[in-house]
């Protein structure tokens, strides 16, 4: 196989999945917006690329594989805008591509199940523009494509910790409300089996096995470190941004029955507590 990856959007997720790779013996090209930055990825092994048409297009020349964590805008899919045609001609020499999408595209469902199979029917703005990207996607000829669509994304430096020793923390409630989640450990492992698996065409839901309600976790939080339950506050009556509101908008389990079955993905962290207790050691 191959062995050079090209992360466009590099970030928190790919730089795990370069933890994977690297030892491995890859060799991963990552962009960067500033060259501020730069220092900071060699410093971890990628080869930072300053993001600009013409130096994305010199490292996709050197690129067996692709991820693509650079989220769309209203103005579309800014790899796309920026090299798509350069992709397309490319595309049959690619061994793997993946795009990193998220739930969010399956809308609300009223707490019910959802699966790959489920029909698009975002009740978002954000979540129409996720569509359309995976859309304008897999309308490349030849590509290799491999979707992945993630839950809400938590591990280290991203958990509820450091809210609930602030006592920032609160429990919002509505009623019956789940969120479906997943360690960025385990997407890294979720996108090396497909590597090692490539099936184009495929898509899978990567979340672990534990839909539940967000103060749950609030709860198993403040219990790991033995503070005092943070507030209820009712959903209704709670003062909270625009964006944080959208998200109680949508109510849906999220199944990962495929990643399982189809890549033999067995996950680190199966749901909340695990990931929490793992969190909570890193620290010490």
């Amino acid at each position: 196989m191959r062995k050079t990856l090209f992360s466009l959007g590099h970030g928190y997720t790919a730089s795990a999945l370069a933890r994977v790779l690297i030892p491995q013996g890859w060799r991963i090209l990552g962009t960067i917006r500033d060259e501020a930055r730069a220092d900071s990825l060699r410093s971890q092994g990628v080869d930072p690329v300053l993001w600009s048409p013409e130096n994305l297009s010199e490292a996709l020349s050197e690129a067996s594989h692709l991820l693509i964590s650079a989220g769309a805008t209203e103005e579309g899919d800014p790899t796309i805008n920026a090299i798509g045609p350069d992709i397309a001609e490319r595309a049959r020499q690619l061994d793997w591509v993946g795009y990193l999408s998220t739930t969010g595209v399956y809308g609300d469902h009223g707490g019910d199940w959802v699966d790959e199979t489920t029909a698009l029917t975002p009740s978002t703005h954000r979540g129409e523009i996720r569509v359309a990207a995976e859309n304008a996607w897999g309308s490349i000829p030849d590509l290799p494509l491999h979707i992945f669509r993630l839950a809400g994304i938590y591990g280290p430096g991203r958990g509820p910790f450091s809210k609930v020793r602030a006592g920032t923390a609160r429990r919002i409630i509505k009623a019956g409300q789940v969120f479906s989640r997943i360690h960025v450990d385990d997407i890294a492992q979720v996108l090396a089996a497909s590597i090692n698996a490539p099936n184009p065409g495929s898509v899978y839901n990567v979340c672990d096995d534990d839909p539940a309600p967000p103060q749950d976790v609030i709860a198993y939080a403040a219990e790991l470190l033995s503070l005092p339950l943070p507030e209820e506050v009712d959903f209704e009556t709670a003062q909270m941004s625009p964006m944080a509101r959208s998200f109680y908008a949508e109510n849906k389990k999220v199944s990962n029955t495929r990643i399982k079955e189809e890549l033999g993905v067995q996950l680190i962290y199966p749901d909340y507590r695990a990931g929490l207790q793992a969190l909570l050691k890193l620290e010490k």
